[in-house]
């Protein structure tokens, strides 16, 4: 590529995300003046007829993705597909043409991001992926670069707009998970199979990408815990409320000793931590190190403009660094990292909300008090909240405990005659 020649562009997916980047990148004027050296050379689709309501200037589509990637005219490929294939052999492809390539494809990265950074690094060219986690904000890069100097001990955050969104409806008296849901399909906040956001997976994608960067190791999308909210009802979230807390979709990864704790489910936060007045489609992540302390990046995490804002900011970022004609960037390149061992889930320390349904009887909480305890549960509270159809409903908050240790004091709960149901299971954040 030569310095001054201006630097064509193939961009993979013309959806939500990729006609926001086109938009960007056809009208360049009142932003970065590099933009203007950029020039749009070809859109990949899947179908030539498909209604669209971005007017592309003409003979720019094409259906034939590898024949795009494979252009010796494009310097740089936007990968906005979506999905595991074509998209990985898609990117694969443009590596080994020395193309470099920005994606916001998650789910790749977080199950062949070791396979694409090596071969990025083999060639020389980089893999951007700031769309990829975090929607418009600005997180992979501070983590690859500004913060660098941290030696990071934690991440957690919230990751996923559409599962918050359904929380905060839900807590708002706004119906249960199944109206909450159907609103955020009809305002595009949810997907018509919503199944990843909801069951969790959208965030552990997420979360594997940020603890890769934030510890330097190289982790499979496979080591996440993975718990999605299906089955929070109202009731327990005016519970959360009463005891000072808002339920998240939490997702987690922090470092134990030589293994790696990482997971996400539903989780009680306190009132006063900042993530809990995270509300709506909003995202937030908080990164915990020395000698920064905490530190938490707010923001939109989904949709058209916010995603294709970070998708053009990579694409920026690669220019700058073509025309610099500084020869390879080490801290704009991907890392390639060591493997971790996952902390066994039995390990975890962490505690618990239970809302457990019994006969309303005399000594039915001192026999629930007397079981958590022979198990090494210690417990913060424990108190009868209501009764529904002459059940007894008692709410259970533990101190800090050894996750194997409280599964099997609620397996022996379970067993009492007293016990009717145990609703919910949630951990609590502290």
């Amino acid at each position: 590529m030569t310095e001054n020649r201006t630097i064509r562009v193939g961009l993979l997916g013309l959806g939500t995300v990729g006609a926001g980047v086109a938009q960007i990148l056809l009208d360049p004027k009142g932003r970065h003046p590099l933009l203007s050296e950029l020039t749009l050379h070809r859109v990949g689709v899947r179908s030539l007829h498909k209604p669209r309501a971005l007017h592309l200037p003409p003979g720019l589509l094409t259906t034939d993705l590898t024949a795009l990637v494979q252009d010796p005219e494009i310097d740089l490929v936007v990968e906005v597909l979506g999905g595991l294939e074509p998209a990985r052999s898609l990117m694969l492809q443009a590596i080994a043409q020395g193309k470099h390539v920005v994606t916001a494809n998650k789910a790749v990265v977080a199950r062949y991001g070791a396979e694409l950074f090596q071969a990025a690094q083999d060639q020389g060219v980089y893999v951007l992926m700031e769309g990829a986690v975090g929607g418009g904000i600005p997180i992979i890069h501070p983590l690859k670069q500004a913060l660098g100097a941290n030696r990071l001990s934690r991440v957690l955050g919230i990751v996923n707009g559409t599962t918050n969104f359904i929380l905060t409806q839900m807590a708002q008296g706004r119906g249960d998970f199944a109206t909450a849901l159907a609103t955020a399909q009809s305002l595009g906040y949810a997907e018509s199979d919503p199944s990843a956001d909801v069951d969790g997976e959208d965030a552990a994608d997420k979360i594997a990408i940020l603890a890769t960067l934030a510890f330097g190791v190289r982790v499979s999308r496979e080591q996440v815990y993975c718990e999605g909210i299906g089955g929070i009802q109202p009731v327990d979230l005016r519970y959360a409320e009463r005891l000072g807390f808002q339920v998240k979709l939490l997702a987690l990864a922090q470092r134990q000793g030589e293994a790696l704790d990482i997971r996400v489910h539903p989780t009680l936060i306190s009132h006063d931590h900042p993530l809990a007045s995270v509300q709506g489609v909003q995202n937030a992540i908080v990164l915990g190190g020395e000698p920064l302390g905490e530190v938490m990046f707010q923001g939109p995490g989904a949709g058209a403009g916010p995603t294709a804002s970070a998708v053009v900011g990579d694409v920026v970022n690669v220019v700058a660094t073509l025309r610099a004609n500084s020869g390879y960037h080490p801290l704009l390149g991907a890392p390639v990292a060591t493997a971790i061992p996952q902390l066994a889930m039995d390990e975890v320390q962490t505690r618990f909300y239970t809302r457990i349904l019994t006969q309303d009887q005399p000594g039915v909480i001192g026999q629930l008090g007397t079981c958590y305890g022979r198990h090494g549960v210690s417990l913060e509270s424990i108190v009868q909240i209501s009764t529904q159809e002459q059940l007894a409903e008692i709410v259970v908050v533990t101190h800090q405990v050894r996750e194997g240790n409280f599964w099997l004091a609620l397996e022996e709960i379970r067993q009492f005659p007293a016990v009717a149901a145990i609703p919910t299971v949630l951990r609590v954040w502290s």
